[in-house]
């Protein structure tokens, strides 16, 4: 199947080299720091940090963490079911955790941070487990400490989707509320409560950030679905105290579907630019 991203790209000398697009198209080649298609394999075909996919236990255990997908099965390489070619298959909720190291791939700055990540789902979600799961989460904490991450939150009357982008928990909730208690609009949140997500379908999900660590209330993120805007966090302040070495790109916890297309870039797209890699052709 002809790959609708990185099309007959080499990666020479750590740059994207090969067919080149003109405006739009190679410009989000020149923002692109990682991208895992999972075609063939499960370690990142361009990465400007370690390209391999590990597997632990447990996230506690990311330190013992070994290249590759774990032995049981429970996560697994999927020919041919991705959006393009292959994909990652996750079928149970509590299997071992994959993930990538974060150093370099999504590259963090201290002031004025901004970047891009834009990945595909496909799940059914009544297959889903009750209660929550990120099929993305970003942090070296914890998923309320310094993080990105993505959720289905499965309940009785609804399956809402969210972006979560927590800054330090001293920055966000610095009295240190229990959440059910944090008035809805303060919560660091963007819900979807009628998501496009549906058996047999592909979902395109980007996600956009700017004006991080610059010490002012005045960083925004912004969810997109299949290449439409889904929501935003108003401004404030985005402090994330990252040591990069520690911080992981973790798949599919407690999700059970599939992933395909995890690209990251180090700079907030535009609108037109995530329309484009919802149709599949940012940077064919």
């Amino acid at each position: 199947m002809i790959r609708h991203l990185l099309v007959a790209v080499m990666i020479m000398g750590g740059a994207i080299a090969g067919t080149t697009g003109a405006g739009q198209t190679s410009a989000l080649r020149q923002a692109l720091t990682f991208h895992a298609s999972f075609d063939g394999g499960v370690d990142a075909g361009h990465a400007t940090g370690d390209p391999r996919l590990y597997s632990a236990p447990t996230l506690k255990q990311r330190q013992d963490a070994k290249p590759g997908l774990p032995p049981d099965g429970q996560v697994q390489l999927a020919k041919g079911a991705g959006r393009f070619g292959d994909a990652l298959r996750f079928t149970a909720k509590k299997s071992p955790v994959v993930f990538f190291h974060a150093a370099r791939n999504m590259p963090y700055e201290t002031a004025n941070w901004s970047g891009t990540l834009s990945f595909w789902l496909s799940t059914d979600t009544a297959a889903l487990e009750p209660g929550f799961c990120d099929p993305v989460q970003i942090t070296p904490r914890a998923w309320n400490d310094a993080a990105f991450f993505v959720e289905f939150e499965k309940r009785p009357e609804s399956i809402p989707f969210r972006l979560g982008v927590y800054a330090d928990l001293a920055v966000w909730n610095p009295q240190k509320r229990v959440v059910a208690d944090i008035p809805t609009h303060e919560r660091p949140l963007v819900t979807v409560d009628q998501p496009p997500f549906s058996r047999g379908a592909w979902t395109h999900v980007a996600v956009t950030f700017e004006r991080f660590n610059t010490g002012r209330p005045d960083g925004v993120a912004r969810l997109f679905l299949n290449g439409a805007p889904a929501g935003a966090l108003s401004p404030r302040q985005q402090t994330f105290t990252w040591d990069p070495q520690q911080t992981v790109i973790a798949l599919g916890l407690g999700y059970i579907g599939l992933l395909d297309d995890l690209a990251i870039f180090n700079r907030a797209l535009s609108e037109p630019e995530i329309k484009e890699l919802a149709a599949g052709s940012g940077l064919r």
